[in-house]
């Protein structure tokens, strides 16, 4: 029986592919499997992951005939995944020895739905430990009740979906796979999911991930129009969570995220090509209208400021209309990391 199933995107990492699949091959186990995802990419990855699963235990190589993003490539390997745990990795990045391990153990220990970790950000040779902001470590806990409150970083605006390890439980109920066709923000839609859904979760001080920013193929270090797919994830945030039983409770919350982001945007619009940062203050202006307008009154009075002004200058514009849905999908930065902002 597969114990740990690990899906690891690949896409024209080929500086970086190495490190990743030696610490992967440092986690090897007789029955952990890594789904090797190539999302079609153009430079040497595919031949070094033709490489790996020849020397990597339990690899198995996967190709996309066309690049799809990260998130339905992690969605391929979901679909591929035979583990009674699932973990990701980005394909990036890259693991400290026998971590995977040490999850497995801590999970199986705590018996919950997921498990959360903190983990080391790595920029060139600087490093620096973030934390899962869940103030209570090793213990099970509700999700829910962990969404909240609204003017606090939550455990919600930790949306790194490889500092953790889910069971095979949240997969079979449809919980684990990511909005199809999502450039940027995907792990947003997917985090409040699981704290929306999932019956229990636990955070662990483990620290054996290691997070590389600044490489010059994120998207978080190019500013065209695939970093506008943030307003689809949060209108996807904002449409949920207003089905759920305590919409009224966590819309606050989802609101006040949605308009740090969008300030965290408009805030850097220079590095934006010019005809993406005019598409970004109307897209932006859309999806301020967009949001229940009480709830976004009193965010925009709790957050003050010149970070309020400029939304409520937004708001104001003539907006965008919303941006399509991708077709066919499975689900409805130079600078700061948005992944890293919260209220």
């Amino acid at each position: 029986m597969v114990k740990l199933s690990v899906v690891v995107p690949f896409f024209n990492v080929q500086t970086y592919a190495p490190d990743t699949l030696a610490s992967l091959r440092a986690n090897a186990r007789d029955d952990f499997e890594f789904l090797l995802v190539d999302d079609c990419s153009s430079d040497d990855t595919p031949e070094l992951l033709e490489r790996a699963v020849r020397d990597l235990p339990g690899a198995r190589l996967i190709r996309h005939e066309r690049n799809e993003g990260l998130a339905t490539a992690r969605n391929t390997g979901l679909d591929a995944a035979r583990g009674e745990f699932v973990a990701f990795l980005d394909g990036d990045d890259w693991l400290s020895p026998g971590y995977y391990g040490r999850l497995v153990a801590a999970a199986e220990g705590l018996g919950c739905d997921f498990l959360r970790t903190d983990h080391t950000s790595v920029t060139g040779r600087a490093r620096s430990v973030r934390r899962v902001p869940v103030p209570r470590r090793g213990e099970v806990l509700d999700p829910r009740g962990s969404i909240l409150p609204a003017h606090r970083t939550t455990s919600v605006d930790y949306p790194f979906a490889w500092a953790g390890i889910y069971h095979r439980r949240l997969l079979d109920r449809g919980l684990l796979h990511f909005p199809h066709g999502l450039r940027t923000a995907e792990d947003r839609p997917w985090i409040w999911r699981l704290h929306r859904e999932a019956k229990s979760f636990a955070a662990i001080g483990e620290l054996g991930v290691f997070y590389r920013r600044g490489v010059a193929t994120s998207l978080t270090q190019i500013g065209d129009v695939r970093q506008l797919d943030f307003i689809r994830a949060f209108d996807q945030v904002i449409a949920e969570t207003a089905q759920d039983e305590d919409a009224e409770r966590f819309l606050p919350k989802a609101v006040r995220t949605y308009c740090a982001v969008i300030a965290h945007h408009v805030g850097s619009v220079e590095k934006f090509e010019p005809e993406v940062a005019r598409k970004l203050r109307a897209m932006s202006a859309g999806a301020l209208r967009r949001m229940p307008q009480p709830v976004l009154d009193e965010a925009l009075d709790a957050m003050g400021g010149e970070r309020a002004a400029v939304l409520r200058k937004l708001r104001r514009r003539r907006p965008a209309p919303p941006p399509p849905a991708p077709p066919g999908g499975r689900g409805p930065a130079v600078g700061t990391d948005p992944s890293e902002v919260a209220a």
